[in-house]
């Protein structure tokens, strides 16, 4: 399964009920106590059948009624609910009006100590008279509900729950499927919550304030988790050793109890041998030591908060590299948290792949812009505080990060020498790589991936039509500004964008430029995206639409029987959007000075870069 909304109703800040999307790859921004830290905890109480305190009950809101909602999808198309019958949610009538498995755990934090009241679907499920309670119905109360409803049962097995109630529900001319809530957790229905709990992904919550030793809580929990799945693996053989042990005491005992017998009859009545099963994961302890076995608590705090973030890393990729392991979320509090921003990139970097991962998904918060300008604007989900105190969630737009950097600032304590605007984070990543692959042979040319860890350079994605708008925003900053505007041409001829990049070449400390081509993409070589996918074997011209080319091509090579053109449009753009992605990464990545001279003869790309270079260096002016 696969989370994809949360919602929170009176728990501590969030009074009012709100859904914030989940995806593969989710970041909360927001300023110090927004609420970001509280879905994390809410997620944590969800997951690990945790218990709210009285305290997380919202003040003002009604603490009888304390929700943590989570929505799923990705589910399964099998699963036991009775005995070993297998059965569908569908089947059931568990899943909500979008089809997809929606789960209120509610608590009452109105007691001393809070407790969970209900556990629920949100169904889609009938409500007819007689036909809305069969999921609590135990085997004796369904056979007389068929009878009493004079449903035939003899083409059934009758010891089989699924089919009983699936036969009564297809007898009824009109169920009546409404929205309503089904307890799951009740008396009768605990077996139903129980088997689904199976299914759910696994959470690990890394929090901003443990403490970091190498023996505390933090960074033990995800050594005990190893251990625990190493015991797993071995348990048939853990389980034989402690069987041979127990008969080869037993034996002993007995021979013993027998001797004693022999001497004294009465105090050998009392004895007799029993054996205590060993708890395998009390027994294998493990930390880490670094040089001279020094171990974590001794080092510095960035040190040992940067090996435990890797604990999360290293148990995401051994859990990847099983195959059929079960879904993981893994949520970290301020990764940033004493890193040098070198590593604060390349631990974005890491949690991206690790997001990308089957069954992955990342959950970030942070309160730090710098660290939201590196991340893909879908994946933001910035919390405003409004002024009746309740929390608005913005959700990954380009209108989002323009929040963010109107409310939390975009300069970070650095020397920044220029700002670089283009259309989105695709084309960052294209910039960033390029200028990593040619300054490796050009002096000239800087690598933006590290003017950005020093802090030279900041990007904006803009968004196809914001051009004047960000020059507008950052004038007064007196920051030299570079710009780069997709020409959008689908043939030779001039861009309805000339009159705005015109305009802003008018301005002092300001220089805008047009692709010559149609795009960012276009200066990619067929060469380097046939070494990503050699299954990609295509040409195009400077104003062709190579995204669409290119994810046309993998479609038609895949093993779809639905042609392109019957493709949905929502579907078309996603496949699009995801090559536009691997494009302006991987391929970007397989360029040389050699390729991108054959396909930029002009030197337009290069141009970019050695004026970006220019600015840095303090030779060129706006």
């Amino acid at each position: 399964m696969r989370l994809v909304e949360i919602g929170l109703r009176n728990f501590r800040c969030y009074k009012e009920e709100v859904r914030i999307p989940i995806s593969n790859m989710t970041v909360f921004i927001g300023r110090n106590d927004a609420g970001k830290s509280s879905i994390l905890d809410a997620l944590s109480i969800f997951f690990d059948d945790g218990k709210p305190d009285s305290d997380d009950g919202c003040k003002a809101g009604d603490a009888k009624d304390v929700r943590i909602i989570c929505v799923f999808d990705d589910l399964p198309d099998n699963l036991v609910l009775d005995a070993s019958s297998q059965t569908n949610l569908n089947a059931e009538y568990l899943l909500n009006a979008s089809g997809l498995l929606e789960i209120h755990k509610v608590y009452d934090c109105s007691l001393k100590t809070p407790k969970l009241s209900s556990t629920l679907a949100m169904a889609n499920h009938p409500s007819a008279d007689n036909y809305a309670d069969l999921l609590s119905l135990k085997k004796t109360d369904l056979s007389k509900r068929a009878t009493d409803l004079s449903v035939d049962l003899t083409s059934i097995d009758k010891r089989v729950n699924a089919q009983v109630r699936a036969t009564i529900w297809s007898a009824c001319p009109d169920l009546v499927l409404q929205e309503r809530e089904i307890e799951l957790a009740a008396e009768d229905a605990k077996k139903i919550w129980d088997q689904l709990k199976k299914e759910l992904p696994s959470f690990s919550l890394f929090k901003s304030d443990r403490a970091s030793t190498d023996q505390d809580a933090e960074a033990q929990d995800p050594m005990k988790a190893a251990v625990d799945e190493a015991i797993k693996a071995k348990e048939a053989e853990l389980d034989a050793i402690a069987e041979h042990v127990k008969k080869e005491v037993e034996i002993i005992a007995e021979k013993t109890v027998e001797k004693l017998r022999e001497m004294d009859a009465s105090l050998a009545s009392g004895l007799k041998p029993q054996f205590t099963k060993p708890s395998w994961k009390n027994v294998f302890k493990i930390s880490l030591t670094g040089d001279n076995d020094i171990s974590i608590n001794k080092r510095g705090s960035g040190v040992r908060r940067l090996i435990l973030l890797n604990f999360f890393r290293a148990k995401a990729e051994q859990k990847a590299s099983e195959g059929n392991a079960p879904g993981v979320i893994y949520a970290i509090e301020e990764p940033e948290t004493s890193q040098h921003p070198n590593n604060q990139r390349m631990l974005m970097n890491a949690f991206a792949d690790l997001a990308n991962e089957p069954n992955r998904q990342v959950i970030l918060s942070t309160h730090t812009p710098m660290l939201a300008r590196a991340l893909p604007a879908d994946t933001l989900r910035y919390i405003e505080v409004d002024s009746n105190e309740q929390r608005i969630i913005h959700n990954g737009t380009d209108d989002t990060i323009r929040l963010v950097a109107k409310a939390l600032g975009v300069l970070a304590d650095h020397d920044v020498k220029l700002f670089i605007g283009v259309e989105g984070r695709n084309d960052i990543n294209f910039l960033c790589g390029l200028s990593q692959v040619l300054s490796e042979k050009d002096a000239t040319i800087p690598n933006l991936y590290e003017c950005e860890d020093k802090g030279q350079v900041i990007f904006f994605p803009m968004g196809g039509a914001n051009l004047a708008l960000w020059a507008s925003r950052v004038k007064n900053l007196n920051i030299p500004e570079f710009y780069i505007q997709d020409s959008d041409l689908t043939a030779a001829g001039t861009s309805k964008h000339q009159s705005t990049v015109d305009d802003i070449n008018a301005k002092q400390n300001c220089e805008a430029v047009l692709t010559q081509k149609r795009e960012m993409e276009n200066y990619l070589h067929p060469d380097a995206i046939k070494a990503v996918r050699s299954d990609v074997i295509i040409q195009f011209s400077d104003y062709d639409d190579v995204p669409l080319l290119v994810a046309k091509a993998l479609h038609e090579n895949s093993e779809s029987e639905t042609a392109w053109d019957d493709l949905s449009e929502e579907k078309r753009g996603k496949k699009m959007s995801n090559a536009k992605k691997w494009l302006n990464s991987d391929a970007v990545a397989k360029m040389t000075p050699e390729l991108l001279s054959s396909c930029d003869a002009a030197g337009d790309a290069i141009g970019w870069l050695r004026k970006i270079g220019g600015f840095i260096n303090g030779s060129a002016q706006a």
